[in-house]
């Protein structure tokens, strides 16, 4: 079966169907905001290499956490509930991008091209991407970020420099669009560190299904650290 080539002008998507077992649906484009939005309206997220093309991924399965069905291990509440780390949110997009950009440990390149990193630093000048960060002694320990669209938050990759911090952000995120009525959060493909938070598979079909009813609803657009919604939380959610 052929993958299908963007046309570098128009924003159109081959329906998510198309798409390879690998997951792959297309190649091609640009990472302009308007074809990023389309593509996370549809279900569709860019990942790719430096040397390659830009690729265009709708996975079956999806790997996705309901906020209702977070889990938080018994180690990480007292952590929590003391306050070891500071959560803010918005305050340091760029920083969290940029750790999240280096290379892992063992590895020796990143997926998060240059390319990428400016295209979502855009969308966060638009209000539509957000960060999470984690703070320790006033530095930055770890954090997230991601898309919020509708009630859909789709998570894009996440650091930690200190145990646990970026386990904190994501479960103090959780915690504030389950208060907001977030349907769920898109973590887009399996890793054990997310499944140990409650993500798991669901058919991509009631993934795109569930997409469409939280596009139903406006989206939280702009700095979400001045929104009272995320400013006023109390830690007894823990």
């Amino acid at each position: 079966m052929l993958v299908y080539q963007l046309p570098d002008h128009d924003i159109i998507f081959p329906p998510v169907e198309l798409a390879l077992k690998t997951g792959i649906l297309a190649v091609g484009g640009d990472l302009s905001p308007q074809r990023l939005l389309a593509a996370y309206e549809k279900g569709i997220f860019p990942w790719y290499a430096e040397d390659e093309p830009i690729i265009w991924w709708s996975p079956d399965p999806r790997f996705v956490l309901f906020p209702a069905e977070l889990h938080i291990a018994k180690t990480m509440k007292p952590l929590l509930k003391r306050g070891q780390f500071t959560i803010t949110f918005d305050r340091a997009f760029p920083q969290v991008i940029a750790s999240c950009q280096k290379p892992r440990r063992r590895e020796s390149d990143t997926w998060i091209t240059e390319d990428m990193r400016r295209a979502y630093c855009n969308l966060h000048d638009m209000g539509y991407a957000h960060s999470v960060e984690a703070w320790h002694e006033n530095q930055l320990v770890g954090g997230l970020y991601g898309v919020s669209l509708g009630r859909c938050f789709f998570g894009e990759s996440m650091f930690a420099t200190l145990s646990n911090a970026s386990k904190a952000a994501f479960i103090t995120l959780v915690q504030r669009l389950k208060k907001l009525d977030f349907q769920l959060i898109d973590c887009q493909v399996y890793t054990a560190h997310l499944k140990s938070l409650g993500a798991r598979h669901i058919p991509r079909d009631d993934f795109i299904s569930l997409l469409k009813k939280a596009l139903l609803y406006d989206t939280l657009r702009g700095n979400w650290d001045v929104m009272p919604a995320f400013r006023n939380f109390t830690r007894s959610a823990y």
